[in-house]
């Protein structure tokens, strides 16, 4: 499995009311590192033929990162099946790197012209596997 990672700091905008990384923001680096995979292992031709929408995320959150924290975000693609791919993602502190948050998303994939539901072709399998 190719995994895509990332590297860099909470920054104050992160926070919640409590001082602690906000759940949402969670939510906007899964998206994130996602679509950054995609754009990065894609070609714009295959990126401008084909679109991708979650269908379903599942998020378990084991500890909170705080201001000054240094996260260490990671994913890859589990499997995939018709036009639903399974994306794992996981944010770890990255100097101790204990496991923050961990993602499972189904995301299908649709045909950029039509918006309907495509099979993941075996070409596009095979960058992510």
């Amino acid at each position: 499995m190719k995994n895509y990672t990332e590297v860099f700091d909470v920054v104050p905008n992160d926070l919640d009311d409590l001082n602690h990384v906000n759940n949402i923001r969670y939510v906007e680096w899964i998206q994130d590192i996602s679509k950054k995979h995609w754009a990065q292992v894609t070609s714009r031709e295959i990126q401008e033929s084909m679109i991708w929408v979650v269908r379903n995320h599942n998020i378990t959150y084991h500890k909170s990162a705080v201001l000054g924290d240094t996260i260490n975000i990671s994913t890859y693609i589990k499997s995939n099946n018709g036009p639903i791919s399974t994306r794992i993602v996981e944010i770890k502190n990255n100097n101790t790197d204990e496991l923050l948050v961990k993602a499972v998303t189904e995301w299908c994939l649709l045909d950029s012209k039509t918006f309907r539901p495509k099979r993941v072709p075996k070409e596009i399998q095979a960058l992510f596997l």
